[in-house]
């Protein structure tokens, strides 16, 4: 018997807009997968850009209000909002990573990107409760679209989407995520605190797939990896690495300094 490809599956998770339906769909499809119910991915087409629920509002990044530091209730509301926006999209970035790209690496890079999307989907729903918890939800504040725009400007290259969607977003969420675990330590807020560290300590072995891919690749290709990081960097990465770095999280992860050390912007 002839399993079906997983690729339709993927497929639909990206196109599910209800944000309890998404994370109920793409935890299915991941279990489904580990265990063998579906076949490789086909390289079937993933839709350009996921459906997406009808709130939150989308506004660009320069748009969007300040949240403080996070002390206060509105704004630990509004951290955990973005949180929220964060690990959804995130949802999406790595089922549309296994769809779109897993037929050009061996099967295990579809259980990984899987295995990393049902982590996200389960972030969202603890974050998504904890909002829910100070009478809010996802949706209730604006966001913005900067993560799947990175997602639609690498949709053509395999390396480059490993390059800066794990190996510098996520990579980010390395540097700032202990701070925001001390500021709601501070606020006695121990539950959210609990939930940044679940997500903190599952994001290094995020960025530790992403880079272990990307070096992979980069072995197949024939290029040295620190080099074309930066090359792929000053093609596709609109922003710039900021420091302070996270180093022993960083080293963690297998993004080690001679990634991003010696990169001082301007680039």
């Amino acid at each position: 018997m002839t399993l079906p490809s997983v690729s339709a599956a993927i497929r639909d998770v990206l196109e599910t807009a209800e944000p309890t339906a998404k994370v109920m769909r793409s935890r299915a499809v991941a279990r489904g997968w580990r265990r063998g119910a579906f076949g490789p991915v086909d390289g079937s087409a993933m839709p350009d850009r996921p459906a997406r629920p009808a709130e939150p509002r989308l506004l660009p990044p320069t748009h969007m209000p300040r949240r403080g530091k996070g002390g206060s209730l509105r704004g630990r509301v509004a951290l955990l909002h973005a949180l929220a926006h964060i690990e959804f999209i995130a949802i999406d970035l790595a089922f549309d990573m296994a769809g779109r790209f897993g037929a050009q690496f061996a099967p295990e890079f579809t259980s990984d990107w899987l295995s990393v999307g049902a982590d996200e989907a389960m972030h969202f729903a603890l974050v998504e409760r904890r909002l829910r918890a100070f009478d809010s939800r996802y949706g209730a504040l604006p966001a913005h679209d900067g993560l799947w725009e990175s997602a639609a400007d690498t949709a053509g290259d395999a390396l480059a989407r490993l390059a800066i969607v794990p190996m510098v977003l996520e990579a980010r969420g390395l540097d700032v995520t202990p701070d925001k675990i001390a500021r709601a330590d501070a606020a006695g807020d121990g539950a959210t605190a609990a939930i940044m560290r679940r997500i903190f300590d599952d994001e290094i072995r995020h960025v530790r797939t992403g880079t272990k891919w990307f070096e992979s690749g980069c072995a197949s290709a024939g290029v040295l990896p620190a080099a074309h990081w930066k090359k792929l960097l000053s093609q596709y990465f609109r922003g710039e690495l900021k420091e302070p770095f996270n180093d022993s999280a960083r080293h963690a992860a297998g993004l080690t300094r001679e990634y991003y050390q010696p990169l001082a912007p301007p680039w």
